[in-house]
Formats: structure tokens, C-alpha cells, sequence
């Protein structure tokens, strides 16, 4: 630039910062570009036509989110309590039921939320059919471990579960040849109207737009720092 003297070491400085920046910026475009495909993905799979329940973990991760119908018998006895508030801020418990199959496998099913003063079973007995159902809901898989520090430990002894663990539920329920995955039921009223199915998913964020046009931005403004500072020099 006409009238400038770059100093060596405040231009070395500002040219990395400016290379960073930009390199961050590129990067959180790339971001953009596979979570809005992760969004799209799922979008397809939740609308998708229902299909039988997967047979092995790597099928079941190819159908996460998808729709998923089944028959089977609910063990209403073998129930799980979820540690859960509904979107409208009440204290509850998402019922997570053993649904066994004909075939003998058995899949966890998220039947919904009940209120905490309907927690016990005899007082939404309605909501517990014998013999077989049909059931639709969205696959889910587990998470690997807990996911937040902050979340308590479940305790198996106490019936307080507080994220879904598989194999703990199972091996607390004392059952066998469970599936690796669960079920959400979808909003299909129960009997005696609880529990209050179709749960919310949760929402991908994708904020990496404005993650990147900040970063373009900070490299603009350190091409101004650098050129004010010169033109003071």
C-alpha cells in the first residue's frame, strides 16, 4: 500500500492471525454444509414409511430415527422410570416398558410421560394392556455413557434412572436378548390417556454460519488493526 512500511513482526503477527481466522472460517463453512445434510438425513428418515425393527446394532444404526412398527407384549411389570420434565415444565417420568416379541427378542419402548403422581403403575392401570399390541415409534440408540457430568447416576436398586442405559435396565429388569436400541412411541393415545406419548426430539443446532462469518469478520478487522497501526506509525 502506497505510503506503508509493514515492520516486520506486527506483519508476521497479523498475517497469522489473519491466516487462522480464515482457516477457521472455511472450516466452520464445511461444518455447515454436513450438519444441514445430518438434518436433512434425519428429516427423511423420521418421514419415512415405518419398516419391521432391525435385527443387529449395525442395522439399527443405519435406521436411526426411522419409524419403526412392531407386535409384541408389553411387561408391564418389568416398567422403567425416567427421571424427566415435559415441555411444559412438570415433574415426571418417562415409562420405558420391555416390549417382548413373538420371536422372544425384547425392545425397550419409551411409551411417554406421566406426571409424577402417576407413577405408580395402579394408577394409570388402563395404561398397561395385556396380551399382544401394535406398536409404532421413532428407533433410538443409546448413548455411549452418560451424557452430562451433571446428570445424577442412575440406581438400578431404587428404580431412579436418569439417562437411558441399555444393559443396566435389562440386567435391573432381569431380562435377556434385549435389542440395542429403543423405541419412542409415537402420540397414538393410550388407554386412560397416560402415558402421553411422542416425545420431542432433540434439536440439531447449526449455528456454524455464524460461527464462521465471525471469524471471517475478526480477520477483516485485524487487516484494519494493521493497517491503522502503520499508518500511525
Amino acid at each position: 500500500m502506497p505510503g506503508l512500511r509493514p515492520r516486520p513482526l506486527p506483519t508476521a503477527s497479523a498475517a497469522a492471525i489473519v491466516l487462522v481466522c480464515l482457516g477457521l472460517g472455511v472450516w466452520q463453512i464445511a461444518r455447515l454444509h454436513w450438519k444441514e445434510g445430518l438434518i436433512a438425513a434425519r428429516e427423511a428418515a423420521l418421514h419415512a414409511a415405518p419398516v419391521p425393527p432391525p435385527a443387529s446394532l449395525a442395522a439399527a444404526q443405519a435406521l436411526e430415527y426411522r419409524p419403526i412398527a412392531v407386535d409384541g407384549t408389553f411387561l408391564n411389570d418389568k416398567e422403567i422410570d425416567l427421571h424427566a420434565i415435559s415441555p411444559g415444565g412438570v415433574q415426571g417420568y418417562r415409562i420405558l416398558t420391555p416390549l417382548r416379541t413373538a420371536g422372544g427378542a425384547v425392545i425397550f419402548v419409551d411409551r411417554g410421560f406421566v406426571p409424577s403422581e402417576l407413577r405408580d403403575p395402579a394408577r394409570r392401570a388402563a395404561g398397561q394392556p395385556a396380551g399382544t399390541v401394535h406398536v409404532t415409534g421413532i428407533l433410538r440408540l443409546p448413548p455411549a455413557g452418560k451424557p452430562n457430568w451433571f446428570l445424577p447416576d442412575n440406581n438400578p436398586g431404587l428404580n431412579h434412572w436418569f439417562w437411558v442405559d441399555l444393559p443396566a435396565m435389562a440386567a435391573a429388569a432381569g431380562l435377556d436378548r434385549t435389542a440395542p436400541f429403543y423405541l419412542d412411541a409415537d402420540a397414538t393415545p393410550n388407554p386412560g390417556g397416560w402415558p402421553k406419548g411422542g416425545a420431542a426430539l432433540p434439536e440439531l443446532p447449526n449455528n456454524h454460519l455464524q460461527y464462521a462469518i465471525t471469524w471471517f469478520a475478526l480477520a477483516i478487522a485485524m487487516v484494519v488493526i494493521w493497517i491503522v497501526y502503520h499508518r500511525r506509525g
